[in-house]
């Protein structure tokens, strides 16, 4: 272990944790690392996947997360892939060539790939030593960023055999951990917490009304030392009429890697538009743009050509650049756990790293509406149930086919919180997942039909044969045709299963005669209960999901009271996440700095009358009534007047509908009470 440490990692020793980890896993068991940003949580499956039989399979929730860490292995010389969306064909056949042959070491998928069939079919034939699960905290409900699919991990580590599984995160509360642990049986001895305390980091919490904000940034970036240089060469450059806003042109800049946190995409690119202004070299970065221009500003910031990222949530994970110097936090972060795992990304070189945060509750009202827009009505849920019961009364295998994208649309659910529905309705026994497939396929010929043909004989033959038949020719493409094919080779006094044709088409695909496309991921479930009273389930689900966005809001609101207590910032951080051994008094935080936070007193919107909030919605109700034939509910006309965001206004074009957003800054509770009055009369 020591010696493939030292060759491969260029190590003489392990970081704490990392060696008791490590351990585990090569005896055999399962583990997880608990360990704070930057401490080495990735050796400790990088080092067994050396000495480990069999490949180690490691499921990342961002393809960015997997690059970074694809190009450390490669880097190292360790055989590792990474399969996304962005492999070419032939990338791809050659990674899984790599893969049959025993060639690959480590392979790493976000989680999502698991719902494809295609590769749940091909994975089930690689032996798999160990299933590693980054960001671990993501399977649980009680975490931060609860999603989903991270649930279903336990059940595909069973369905794969593999035997050992090792769970990697920064933020994991007590509560977490052992939600993690129970869910893979992982015992107390193999869980390794290193401390959430780190001393490089200097915690600073500043409360002022939003209007002193923007000057207040300027100043604290002009004052350091660090950024004199870019600023003053943008100043100079724009006095001389040159490209000073061509945010990818400061070579050989002085100025520290700086994050600044916002909420909106809105505010981010209006304060990276006044900041760039101002003489710094800033660019906005937010989940709106263009996948391929976040690439490019995210390369550019870790080839120190941009030195400030203005941003919301969308960056940051997956970003492995050890010296960030700054991160702000212009507007609040969503949670404690959000904001650890940000002010985490500063100064993993080790060396001091500055952590602003700016604090008021003047748009408390904004950061609590991300929330409500997750909660599903009850008529959303309703439709859902509905829709089980249908499919599973006429299908004769007691099944539900979904496509989640169409099924959000349908019922008016964001895709997420869909997929949470979905989960809770497996907790209840109502469905159980069975397998996922894609509706529909389509290949292109690279090779001509008679030498694939020239391949087979006898009813093989003929089953090829009756695939191209009842393929539909478009151009360069072939459209697959399941029921023409079934129909067809039923004629033959044969049946057609769909899965040979997708293992043929796979079989084409590998040699080389096909390129294989696929699209509309289905999922299929079993309904192991369709006599459930619709009602009954709909009202309690919808209870489930207002009580998580209770905890969400509550979320918030526990760390506005963090930031505002008389005790040492790093300490209660510290507690927070369970590490008791963090010093009582860091020396290096605002409040140990005698800096207590008196947040500003901020004055609220005014809240509407009734006949006001009836004016407000009338061009809203008049778009919905002409699509939908009724009134609203008064959840919905809230969303809209609040600017939340759910499926159904992308085919209303509800943005561009008078009124949307209008109450943003308001209480979405005192909002809603109105609508309610106003379309019960």
């Amino acid at each position: 272990m020591q010696a493939q440490l030292k060759q491969y990692f260029g190590f003489d020793s392990f970081r704490k944790g990392q060696e008791e980890t490590v351990k585990s896993v090569l005896s055999g068991r399962s583990a997880a690392a608990i360990f704070p940003t930057g401490s080495g949580k990735s050796l400790c499956y990088q080092l067994p996947a050396l000495m480990l039989p069999n490949l180690t399979l490691v499921v990342s929730p961002l393809v960015a997360l997997m690059k970074d860490q694809l190009s450390f292995l490669q880097s190292k010389h360790i055989p590792a892939a990474a399969l996304d969306s962005s492999l070419t064909f032939n990338e791809t056949k050659a990674i899984w060539a790599d893969l049959r042959a025993g060639k690959t070491k480590v392979l790493m998928v976000a989680v999502e790939r698991f719902k494809n069939e295609r590769f749940r079919q091909s994975i089930k034939n690689i032996p798999i030593s160990l299933l590693v699960i980054d960001e671990a905290h993501c399977i649980s409900e009680w975490g931060h960023n609860f999603r989903p699919d991270y649930l279903k991990l336990p059940s595909y580590q069973a369905e794969f055999g593999i035997t050992q599984t090792l769970l990697l995160t920064a933020t994991a509360t007590p509560v977490v951990i052992e939600d993690m642990a129970n869910k893979f049986n992982i015992a107390p001895q193999d869980i390794q917490t290193t401390g959430f305390y780190r001393p490089n980091l200097h915690l600073n919490i500043k409360a002022m009304p939003e209007a002193q904000k923007y000057d207040f940034i300027v100043d604290y970036l002009s004052k350091s030392a660090r950024f004199k240089p870019i600023a003053n060469q943008y100043r100079e450059a724009d006095a001389n009429n040159s490209a000073a806003n061509n945010v990818m042109g400061a070579q050989g800049s002085h100025a520290c890697p700086t994050i600044i946190y916002v909420t909106l995409q809105k505010n981010a690119e209006d304060l990276a538009t006044k900041l760039k202004h101002d003489g710094f070299n800033a660019v906005a970065y937010h989940a709106g743009l263009a996948s391929d221009l976040r690439s490019t500003i995210q390369n550019a910031f870790m080839d120190d050509k941009v030195d400030i990222i203005v941003a919301t949530i969308a960056f940051g994970m997956g970003v492995d650049k050890s010296n960030i110097r700054n991160v702000i936090h212009f507007d609040l972060p969503k949670s404690i756990e959000n904001y650890s795992q940000e002010i985490g990304r500063a100064g993993r070189d080790g060396n001091v790293s500055d952590c602003l945060t700016i604090v008021n509750k003047e748009r408390l009202n904004v950061l609590e509406n991300f929330v409500y827009g997750d909660t599903p009505e009850l008529q959303d849920i309703h439709f859902v149930l509905q829709d089980i019961q249908s499919q599973s009364n006429t299908e004769p295998l007691n099944e539900w086919h979904v496509q989640l994208y169409r099924l959000s649309q349908e019922c008016n659910i964001r895709q997420l919180s869909l997929k949470t529905l979905m989960v809770y309705l497996e907790m209840r026994g109502i469905i159980k997942p069975k397998y996922s497939y894609f509706a529909e396929y389509r290949f292109k010929l690279l090779v001509a039909m008679d030498v694939i043909e020239a391949a087979f004989n006898g009813e093989r033959l003929e089953f090829v044969r009756a695939i191209f038949d009842a393929s539909d020719k478009k151009k360069i493409w072939w459209q697959l045709n399941f029921d023409n094919i079934f129909e067809q080779y039923n004629h033959n006094g044969n049946g057609a299963q769909r899965g040979r044709v997708i293992t043929a088409l796979e079989y084409f695909s590998d040699k080389g005669w096909v390129e294989l496309e696929a699209k509309q991921m289905t999922e299929v479930f079993d309904v192991s209960d369709n006599t459930f009273f619709v009602a009954k389930v709909a009202k309690e689900l919808t209870d489930t999901f207002v009580q998580k966005q209770d905890v969400e809001v509550a979320r918030i609101h526990n760390m506005l009271k963090l930031f505002e207590r008389p005790q040492c910032l790093s300490n209660q951080l510290s507690l927070y996440f369970g590490d008791k051994a963090a010093p009582s008094h860091c020396g290096h935080c605002s409040v140990c700095h005698g800096n207590i936070v008196h947040y500003p007193q901020c004055s609220t919107p005014d809240l509407p009358s009734s006949e006001t909030l009836k004016e407000l919605s009338k061009p809203f109700l008049t778009s919905y009534q002409a699509d939908q034939f009724k009134l609203p509910s008064a959840e919905l006309l809230t969303k809209f007047l609040c600017g939340i965001s759910v499926p159904l206004f992308t085919r209303l074009k509800a943005r561009k509908i008078d009124n949307f957003a209008r109450l943003e800054n308001n209480s979405f509770s005192e909002i809603l009470s109105i609508s309610r009055l106003i379309l019960s009369d």
